[in-house]
């Protein structure tokens, strides 16, 4: 039975009929340069029934069984209906445990996904060397522009539904940063391990070390970001109304970096905020970031793929040359960065490890007022606690598990 609103699928006529539509439509040649390299993937159903999926000569090749697919993945109806509407994900139904690696390599699966999101809905693929953006008057955009809250807002406005996020500079002033700072460091000394309220790590020195809290919003001020005025006015810049959103824990999240980390979801490589699932029902979402201390490869930034909100991106792994840099800021305290939910983007560890001290960050997030999590939770956040530690798993060893 298909959820959130979309029509059941038979799973052999979808195969046998639809799907050929859609690929000789123009979606086979469209996802096939994105999986070209990455070998037949397969989906078996529990009653053993099963289609594999090749890039060949330039389109997608779809065959009955899987005795010949290099990657079988194990999977109900339920959730192969979802990765077709596009509110379940690859990364959503490892960390769930609700699919299985039968033959080959997981993390295939993952690095299918961009593949599959073209050849299912015609979605494009991110190609950073032809994502021509341009400005108002139809020149190249600057991808590293900064405003500030008495900026053009049309100006702005382009360029955050171009580019897919913005920086603001000075949006918060000296003793309101210094306040959040302040709770921001209670919310350190409360969290507790396993409360699944915390995100907790490990550093080089065998330190377990705080990373993120969610429940931020128990504290009065920085509670008042959910609906602080200079906030709102830049989510208006949105092409709909967007409303904000419980999203992770409880509307309100600090993060705290560190460096030398070697153990749990800290430094986040590339990702987008729905990439757990929810795609179709909760986007587009707007996520506001406020930096309470100085930002930097130094002390950990982010990082952004202009453009890329609006296509899709394969797996990246952060150690690789192949891997682009992205936009990245100089953020102080004060600032603020907006950007949409599907946008690329990654928060890398920070360069050094001999500072006083590391980004803190205060976040909230915003949505269309019918947005929901598609399995009923309350966000992804409750996908990605499976251990009583409350180390998040990077999902390379969640792909490993058999």
């Amino acid at each position: 039975m298909a959820a959130c609103g979309f029509a059941d699928l038979d799973f052999h006529a979808f195969h046998r009929d639809e799907l050929p539509r859609r690929i000789a439509a123009g979606n086979g040649s469209l996802a096939a340069p994105a999986v070209a390299r990455t070998g037949s993937l397969a989906f078996r159903l529990p009653n053993g029934d099963g289609y594999t999926y090749t890039s060949l000569g330039g389109t997608i090749v779809v065959r009955p069984g899987d005795e010949a697919a290099d990657t079988v993945i194990g999977i109900s109806s339920d959730a192969w209906e979802g990765l077709v509407h596009d509110y379940e994900s690859a990364p959503g139904l490892l960390y769930g445990r609700r699919v299985e690696c039968l033959r080959g390599d997981a993390m295939r699966f993952v690095r299918w996904e961009p593949g599959l999101r073209a050849l299912y809905g015609g979605r494009p693929i991110y190609d950073p060397a032809h994502a021509e953006l341009t400005d108002r008057r139809g020149q190249p955009l600057d991808p590293a522009q900064t405003f500030t809250l008495d900026s053009d807002p049309e100006e702005m406005a382009h360029f955050l539904r171009t580019a897919g996020y913005l920086l603001v500079r000075e949006a918060f002033g000296r003793e309101e940063i210094s306040e959040f700072l302040a709770e921001a460091r209670e919310l350190r000394g409360e969290a507790v391990k396993g409360d699944k309220l915390s995100w907790w790590g490990r550093n080089a020195r065998g330190e377990e070390v705080l990373c993120r809290v969610t429940r931020a919003a128990d504290k009065p001020r920085l509670a008042t970001l959910m609906d602080e005025p200079r906030v709102r006015r830049l989510v208006d810049l949105a092409d709909e109304p967007l409303v904000h959103r419980d999203g992770e824990g409880n509307g309100v999240a600090v993060i705290y970096k560190n460096p030398e980390m070697t153990e749990g979801l800290s430094d986040i490589p590339w990702h987008r905020d729905c990439g757990m699932g929810g795609h179709a029902v909760m986007c587009p979402i707007l996520i506001c970031s406020v930096f309470l201390t100085s930002a930097n490869a130094d002390t950990g930034n982010l990082r952004f793929l202009p453009g890329s909100w609006r296509s899709s991106c394969g797996y990246m792994n952060p150690a690789s040359e192949r891997t682009p840099e992205g936009a990245r800021f100089d953020a102080e305290p004060g600032d603020l960065t907006l950007h949409y939910g599907d946008v690329m983007h990654a928060a890398p560890a920070p360069a050094r490890s001999d500072l006083d001290g590391y980004r803190v960050s205060a976040i909230t997030g915003f949505a269309r007022a019918d947005a929901r999590n598609h399995r009923g939770a309350g966000s992804y956040n409750d996908v990605l606690h499976q251990r009583d530690d409350g180390q998040i798993e990077h999902l390379e060893d969640v792909a490993r598990r058999r």
